[in-house]
């Protein structure tokens, strides 16, 4: 067959535009195999080229861990068999590769629809979390380190790149956060490879929330001087993590600006909290700390059983678990007016210590009217252990998923009147179809943007004033000084 191929190839190669139709039927070809390949596969009751939502609101809908593993490997081969073809059969002619470029991108950037986003940039960020997470068990660095590679090559191929990033930005700010990394060197490492491919504006927000950790880390040698030359014994161990909360035109962290639900502090972290508040003020003027509780971990010691055992959790299961230090049975009610949380967080949070049995629910069903005791007869092979399954569980709801592509859509309108002001502000009158063009051009390498939302970003800048049609024609625009 390859030879079949390769003598077709030298005879047509003779020929002017004698290469166009087997050019044409490869790219056909590639195409066909290639969303064969990917269209089948499914995880969670959901294909990835569905965004079908169960009417269930306790099923957490979101991708399969091997559904990510399955379509990064499913292209990759596509792409590595067709290339090694293209080489050995067709001399590594730059119109049979050009072929294979474009059946790759149609492929990696299909929608079913015209109204649904395409979940490749969701799946390649998802992959290469799971390979960067320290639950990428039985593979070792350099292997890692050769996937990462192989990932490039998908995302050079997607249009989306901007989804990509929100996404990858997520997952990093949780690995990070968590001490979820298998190496910070390979995190380093694949930061890097992503701005060798897009540039330093596209990774330097992710090269930040690395500063971010950096700098904390000294803070943190700096706060424990700061208690020891004052004598301070706080009691418990005590580390934060100060993080710049991403905005569009500062910040890095994408983690939301204000805390997710009312929460009233522990008594035993209240002095630890002022004492660091008043440091930072003393050391930052015009600073404004916002802690988010609901990112926090803290880790416990349980000395009412058998064994001693040392738990992580997350700081809203302590403050909760901490209320059982003086009753072994409290009232749900009694629970949320000590911890001050909503329904919705104290549920999850009780329900994830009766998953663990830590707690027993003395009621049926879990609610206002429940009751829930300490489990003295608990027992567990191992004498520490984590209870992160609300996070973990939160990582896949469709809803963080959902905000990430709204979160996208703000960025996007913010970048695009940025980019028209910019064009304006040089060219200073232009024509609509010209300045659509141009905009198109500047936003190619983050996002292919839509011309609906193009047009939507110039009537915005003509109420905002920073553009106007000019008095002769409607067709064409004036930058106002």
């Amino acid at each position: 067959m390859c030879a079949d191929l390769q003598n077709m190839y030298m005879l047509l190669k003779q020929v002017n535009v004698g290469l166009d139709e087997m050019i044409e039927e490869l790219k056909n070809h590639i195409t066909k195999l290639g969303l064969e390949a990917v269209s089948n596969l499914q995880g969670d009751n959901v294909s990835i080229h569905s965004h079908l939502r169960p009417r269930c609101p306790q099923t957490h809908v979101g991708v399969s861990h091997q559904i990510p593993q399955l379509f990064v490997e499913s292209i990759l081969e596509v792409h590595r068999k067709y290339n090694n073809l293209i080489k050995e059969v067709f001399q590594n002619d730059q119109r049979f590769l050009g072929a294979l470029d474009k059946a790759c991108s149609a492929v990696i950037n299909h929608r079913p629809s015209s109204k649904l986003p395409c979940r490749s940039p969701e799946l390649l960020a998802k992959y290469c979390d799971s390979l960067l997470k320290k639950s990428a068990k039985g593979i070792s660095e350099s292997e890692v380190e050769d996937k990462l590679s192989n990932s490039i090559t998908i995302f050079k191929y997607i249009d989306d790149k901007d989804i990509f990033q929100k996404f990858y930005a997520k997952m990093l700010a949780k690995r990070l956060i968590y001490s979820q990394s298998m190496s910070m060197d390979s995190e380093e490492a694949m930061i890097n490879k992503l701005k060798q491919a897009c540039g330093y504006e596209f990774t330097s927000k992710l090269h930040r929330m690395f500063t971010d950790m950096s700098v904390s880390n000294d803070l943190n040698a700096k706060f424990t001087s700061y208690l020891q030359e004052r004598s301070i014994d706080l009691g418990i161990n005590f580390s934060i993590y100060v993080l710049q909360v991403a905005t569009y035109s500062a910040g890095a962290w994408p983690l939301g600006q204000s805390p997710v639900s009312s929460f009233a502090i522990p008594l035993e972290l209240e002095k630890s909290v002022q004492h660091f508040e008043h440091f930072y003020n003393n050391s930052f003027s015009g600073r404004k700390l916002t802690w988010l509780h609901h990112l926090c971990n803290a880790e416990i010691k349980l000395g009412y059983l058998k064994k001693a055992y040392i738990v992580t959790m997350t700081t809203y299961q302590m403050a909760t678990l901490l209320l059982f230090e003086s009753a072994d049975t409290l009232a749900y009610r009694d629970l949320r007016d000590s911890t001050q949380l909503s329904e919705e967080q104290l549920t999850k949070q009780l329900q994830s210590l009766v998953d663990a049995k830590l707690l027993c629910l003395n009621s049926e069903i879990l609610g206002p009217e429940a009751t829930l005791s300490l489990n003295k007869a608990y027992s567990n092979k191992r004498t520490k252990f984590k209870i992160l399954a609300v996070i973990q569980k939160e990582n896949t709801q469709p809803q963080e998923v959902e905000q990430t592509h709204t979160a996208v859509d703000e960025d996007r309108k913010l970048y695009l009147q940025a980019a028209i002001v910019r064009i304006m502000k040089a060219r200073k009158v232009l024509r609509h179809n010209t300045l659509i063009q141009e905009v198109i051009n500047q936003s190619k390498s983050r996002f292919v943007p839509s011309i609906s939302m193009i047009k939507k970003c110039i009537e915005s800048l003509i109420d905002k004033q920073y553009i106007e049609r000019t008095p002769n024609s409607a067709d064409e625009y004036s930058y106002v000084a």
